[in-house]
């Protein structure tokens, strides 16, 4: 239940999405953010985590955006603990910058207005990413592992 987190813009800054992945399932959650305002990222963030059992996720890594800047609102409502990767050491965030440079050869291209993109792309985006069996997970899928990991005995309330 670890998550880093991280927007992606849009062609000259127009829109944005927000990634999220799970550091071990690799399961990627995009939303569909359109700006990239910290009101926007705190409003859909807290739509998501309102749909999915409390306490399932105990960290979001965050990078220092300024689109994070209400970052307390949500740590204190859901009880997750929130870090920062240090200035310029993307490499603390290293799945979740992989997995944004995917989501860009998936669909989301540079030159993309973000603004108004449909939220069935992104849903079919994040749907094909987290059905692809990866190598590192012993070629399961991330949905598959994440859907394991969430039903073992032991990690139930």
């Amino acid at each position: 239940g670890h998550l880093e987190a991280d927007t992606v813009q849009g062609s000259k800054h127009h829109g944005a999405v927000m990634t999220l992945v799970e550091r071990l399932s690799k399961v990627e959650i995009i939303l569909n953010i359109h700006h990239r305002t910290a009101a926007c990222v705190n409003t859909h963030l807290d739509q998501w985590l309102a749909k999915i059992p409390r306490h399932l996720f105990k960290s979001i890594t965050f990078d220092n955006g300024k689109e994070f800047a209400e970052w307390r609102e949500i740590a204190n409502k859901y009880d997750i603990s929130t870090y920062f990767a240090e200035v310029g050491a993307p490499n603390q965030r290293g799945l979740n910058e992989n997995n944004n440079g995917i989501i860009r050869r998936d669909g989301l291209k540079k030159g993309m207005d973000f603004r108004s993109l449909p939220d069935e792309l992104i849903q079919q985006i994040m749907t094909r990413r987290n059905n692809i069996p990866r190598k590192s997970l012993n070629y399961q899928t991330p949905l598959e592992v994440f859907m394991k990991h969430i039903t073992d005995s032991r990690f139930l309330i």
